[in-house]
């Protein structure tokens, strides 16, 4: 389906809209700061249950203003620069890396009744979407900021004239550029769904109808489960996360490439992985879980209902993601790279043929039985050659080691 722009922006620009959109700039920017806040204590929290441990808990109640307490002893601590650092690049890398962060958060959804009203609120006479920027390439633009994000981690190693921060660097940009294929693979089987880039249409698209009247639309029953798994353990890998956290192993790299920096430099790298963390989880429930939509339990502030839900289903993933890291060990990195290239990256390139095959034959009328088979047997194939292509280099590799070792 097809909607139109942001209905802010369909009326006369004057400064009314004007200030609506710094209006909603700066309200994203403060809820992105207090999220952040919010999540480094609620990780504290739940990983001090999980392992019996008391957690913050003096700094205000429950231990909340703890966070706030280490931004600010950040911010007092002293800037050092190392001596051998390129002292540009060096102060350049932080903003290289929460730049990006901000402007994917622009693109989510948050609110909105998007069952009777398209998704749109009414903001001091004007109707206009509960997101900062709804551009036509939406998804598109969140795939080129975690591209780009991996320049500041690169950078930053690079430019701290250290081995072990650049060692953590080299890895962090092989780690991105690997699970960087299995996730655009994941997205475009949602875009093959809703035939849209933006956004606020594939919330709108969820939103629409169901299966057998109460099963919702969501993309992840759409689109058959499997792309929303290599979604998550691929964006996983992107956070640098545990299980997936090569870049800065403690025990082999000291703190990954951020060793050199302190201060305030260190908190904006601080900031963007936590920020980064919530951008995927809500990019998470846009894509697959509807984004805010769902159903208007009292009529008058329908508004109130979407940014409810959206809460909930991203409050999911933001636990997941902290359980993952309080239960799940550490992937060698020879590890790392056979998930991503050997299993995710195939595996996510055949499910998109199979759903593309899906759909081709729905439009010309061929008999889904036979595609279904067709594809199938099609994926066992190369499953199968895939398969026989690994054994076989494996095979040659110990032979040649065997060999050079007499």
């Amino acid at each position: 389906m097809i909607l139109a722009l942001d209905p802010l922006y369909l009326t006369n620009i004057g400064l009314a809209v004007v200030l609506i959109a710094l209006l909603k700039v700066v309200l994203a920017f403060a809820i992105v700061l207090v999220a952040v806040l919010f999540m480094v204590w609620f990780e504290r929290k739940v990983i001090a249950d999980m392992q019996h441990r008391i957690g913050p808990n003096i700094a205000g109640p429950w231990g909340l203003f703890q966070t706030l307490a280490d931004g600010l002893k950040l911010l007092m601590k002293e800037d050092l620069v190392p001596e051998h650092s390129n002292r540009f690049v060096f102060k350049l890398a932080p903003f290289l890396a929460i730049v990006p962060a901000f402007l994917t958060f622009a693109i989510i959804p948050i609110g909105g009744n998007f069952e009777s009203k398209g998704g749109s609120v009414r903001i001091f006479g004007y109707d206009t979407y509960l997101q900062v920027a709804d551009p036509p390439i939406g998804i598109l633009l969140f795939l080129a900021m975690s591209s780009i994000a991996v320049y500041g981690v690169m950078l930053a190693g690079w430019s701290s004239g250290s081995k072990f921060p650049l060692l953590g660097s080299v890895r962090a940009s092989a780690q991105m550029v690997s699970y960087e294929a299995a996730l655009g693979l994941s997205v475009l089987a949602v875009i093959l769904q809703t035939g849209s880039l933006s956004t606020h249409e594939m919330v709108a698209d969820q939103a629409a109808g169901g299966f057998l009247g109460f099963i919702p639309n969501w993309n992840i029953i759409v689109t058959g489960f499997v792309p929303f798994l290599i979604f998550l353990i691929a964006g996983t890998a992107e956070l640098n996360r545990p299980p997936f956290d090569l870049v800065e192993a403690e025990q082999e790299l000291v703190g990954g490439f951020h060793t050199e920096y302190s201060s305030f430099r260190f908190a904006i790298f601080f900031l963007a992985e936590y920020l980064n963390t919530i951008n995927m989880s809500a990019i998470i429930v846009t894509l697959f879980l509807g984004g805010p939509s769902g159903p208007v339990l009292i009529e008058g502030i329908d508004w109130a209902w979407g940014i409810l839900w959206f809460l909930v289903k991203l409050f999911v993933f933001l636990f997941a993601f902290v359980w993952f890291r309080a239960t799940l060990p550490r992937f060698r990195y020879d590890q790392l790279m056979d998930l991503g290239w050997k299993l995710l990256i195939p595996l996510s390139l055949g499910w998109f043929l199979f759903l593309a095959a899906l759909n081709i034959g729905n439009d010309r009328g061929w008999n889904p039985g036979v595609v279904v088979g067709v594809t199938i047997v099609g994926g066992f194939a190369g499953g199968a050659l895939l398969m026989a292509a690994i054994r076989t280099a494996r095979t040659e590799r110990i032979s040649q080691e065997v060999d050079a070792h007499g």
